[in-house]
């Protein structure tokens, strides 16, 4: 039976990525050894990661005095690296959910941390607005897309000073302008490679602002200078990251990707929208295109169980909702098909003429 991918993360990637990095474990460019196996310092691997940070300028257009890295620690490492580098005496954060939160936590222990919205108050369902930025702020952080509570920035935002972003769940799904971000970060596990590997998208110029002394492997300007080399580098997630940049160039990019998110998304919620039984968690206006969150009405509440039994009989996996929330998330990453939003849209309308 075919299987229906919406885990959140780490999550479907494109068939052909896996089948070239299944093929390099084998035999990496028919050197007759696994890419496994052989050293990052060698050309081999050295084009690898070239190519990778190459296509990843080319595919975000990522303008010039701007570095990309690939490092490991995931994107929690960097709720403390961030601070670590950058914040001098005070910052700027969104609080949008779990990890916001834990985001904020880490800042707190390295300077003053303003807090300048939270949409807490009705368990992170909306993206606050009006909110101010304090100019005197050493950067403003921001997460871009809420996996747990589905909800998204989808808007590049004016900043009066360096905005940092969150965009682990996010990165790749949609066109951005890089140029209103001083660093954009995320774990690769979700729209870029398989996890153990991070990506740190970081304009030079901001770095090397702090008086603290920051110890080598936590300081940006050390994995700059020796190009994500410093130590070993997560070499097999590379290559899939690699391979994942050359499928989206081939898809036409990030203007052809954001627009089949889009219908995905809108299939989907209209049918949430449309159903007797089935209602959206997040605001409208805040919804993500990657994390669809919904559950069920509240005289249905007792089915929830029988329908994640009968959506896994139809080949539905991973749409159970975060244990904190509950309820149903379908998570549509760029690799996953229409056909599979529209499988699901099926056994939702099925399951609601059975038991509605």
């Amino acid at each position: 039976m075919k299987k229906h991918n919406f885990n959140a993360g780490p999550s479907i990637l494109p068939r052909v990525a896996i089948e070239n990095t299944a093929k390099a474990i084998l035999d990496f460019n028919g050197i007759g050894m696994s890419i496994l196996e052989i050293s990052h310092r060698s050309k081999d691997f050295q084009a690898v990661i070239d190519e990778a940070v190459s296509l990843f300028k080319e595919v975000m257009n990522i303008p010039e005095g701007y570095q990309v890295l690939f490092l490991g620690g995931g994107a929690s490492l960097q709720f403390c690296m961030v601070p670590f580098n950058m914040l001098q005496k005070k910052a700027a954060y969104l609080e949008t959910g779990v990890w916001a939160k834990k985001a904020i936590k880490e800042a707190k222990l390295f300077g003053e941390v303003n807090v300048v919205a939270s949409s807490s108050d009705k368990n992170f369902t909306y993206i606050p607005k009006n909110y101010q930025i304090p100019a005197d702020a050493d950067y403003f952080h921001i997460t871009t897309n809420n996996t747990i509570y589905g909800t998204e920035i989808r808007k590049d935002i004016d900043s009066p000073v360096n905005l940092i972003a969150d965009m682990s769940s996010d990165i790749l799904s949609r066109s951005i302008d890089v140029s209103k971000y001083a660093m954009i970060y995320g774990g690769a596990q979700k729209n870029l490679g398989p996890a153990g590997a991070t990506f740190v998208i970081v304009r030079e110029d901001i770095l090397g602002k702090v008086e603290r002394q920051i110890p080598t492997m936590l300081d940006y300007r050390t994995h700059i200078k020796d190009g994500s080399m410093f130590n070993t580098p997560p070499v097999l997630p590379i290559y899939t990251i690699m391979e994942t940049l050359r499928w989206i160039k081939a898809e036409g990019g990030l203007k052809a990707i954001e627009k089949r998110n889009i219908e995905k998304a809108d299939l989907l919620y209209n049918a949430i929208d449309n159903s007797k039984m089935f209602v959206g968690t997040a605001e409208k206006d805040s919804r993500s295109l990657m994390n669809i969150c919904f559950v069920m009405k509240d005289q249905y509440k007792d089915k929830e169980e029988a329908f994640m039994e009968f959506a896994k009989k139809r080949g539905m996996v991973g749409i159970k909702g975060h244990r904190s929330v509950g309820g149903f998330r379908a998570s549509t990453y760029n690799a996953l098909p229409i056909e599979s939003v529209q499988a699901l849209v099926e056994c939702m309308n099925d399951f609601e003429k059975e038991n509605a």
